[in-house]
């Protein structure tokens, strides 16, 4: 990465991956796209259509593979943790070679499993804020007003100075972009946040703001239950502040498992109410609500 233009592949071109495409292509960067057969000719003949209000309405070209050929100086990981092991057939550990794996995927286990398959020393975990939704192949709206990435991977051995060329090439392609230090409170402050805002989301089918008024109690206990559990695996544990948050938000807004509830699709549940549960069993903490809404989602065939 010593050059200013880098060579990127992305794996998975949908809400989060399409639109991080776009924006590293338009700002002067090598992207290739990773997919299936009939998604890369889509993007190969129209490149990706972005709409968003903050960074505006364009078309950015990229490459499109079904599998990653040649070497690259980072590969973001943007599928869902459902599609994880099936999409990582694209990435093969050979042609990664010493590029960076950078993972932008909800939970906190999948650092270990990529570690487990790539060297240690490449997996780079991200978090984003943002909201972002691929409508159709190639197609991205970027709805949110913001877009906001940590990455991390220093304290697992991945080199800082490639750690930092990346995060100034992301920010400088539009999300705010900063390196942290501690991985686990990275991913962990993101996880305090997304669990009881997908789960409850999800268990009742209504947006943000009916959960924070009709499910309130519930809301403010399953706060309470997740920062536990946050401050006992290393990461943060601000209830009120979360509780402040979520309040903030635009009272429709739904989480991405709401959403693929809605559609039909496989639900993350596991990545997110199952890593938080074994979460709590390792550390001894009681999270009775956590639980029983797992199970009641499990019980209604998710």
């Amino acid at each position: 990465m010593a050059n200013d233009e880098l060579t990127v592949a992305v794996l998975g071109p949908g809400g989060i991956g399409g639109l991080l495409a776009a924006l590293l292509s338009r700002a002067g960067h090598r992207v290739i796209c990773l997919a299936g057969e009939e998604t890369a000719e889509t993007l190969r003949t129209d490149g990706i259509r972005v709409r968003s209000g903050l960074f505006g309405d364009f078309t950015a070209h990229v490459e499109a593979d079904t599998v990653l050929r040649e070497p690259v100086d980072a590969c973001l990981v943007a599928v869902k943790h459902t599609a994880l092991d099936a999409a990582l057939d694209r990435v093969p550990p050979a042609a990664l070679g010493d590029a960076l794996l950078v993972p932008f995927l909800n939970g906190v286990e999948h650092p270990a499993t990529l570690r487990a398959r790539y060297r240690p020393g490449l997996v780079a975990p991200a978090v984003i804020r943002v909201e972002s939704t691929r409508v159709a192949a190639g197609v991205i709206e970027h709805g949110s007003p913001f877009a906001e990435i940590d990455l991390t991977g220093e304290g697992s051995g991945v080199d800082r100075k490639r750690l930092d060329a990346l995060a100034g090439a992301l920010d400088a392609a539009g999300p705010t972009t900063r390196v942290l230090d501690d991985e686990a409170s990275t991913l962990w402050a993101k996880m305090s946040f997304l669990a009881p805002f997908a789960l409850l989301t999800t268990r009742y089918a209504v947006p943000l703001g009916d959960v924070r008024t009709q499910h309130r109690d519930e809301l403010t206990a399953l706060v309470a239950e997740t920062a536990a559990v946050s401050r006992a695996s290393g990461g943060p544990a601000d209830p009120a502040q979360a509780l402040a948050r979520y309040d903030a938000f635009p009272p429709q807004t739904k989480s991405s498992m709401q959403r693929d509830a809605e559609a039909g699709r496989p639900l993350e549940l596991d990545a997110i109410g199952g890593a938080l549960l074994r979460a709590a069993e390792r550390h001894g903490v009681s999270v009775p609500v956590a639980a029983r809404l797992v199970r009641e989602l499990r019980d209604a065939g998710h």
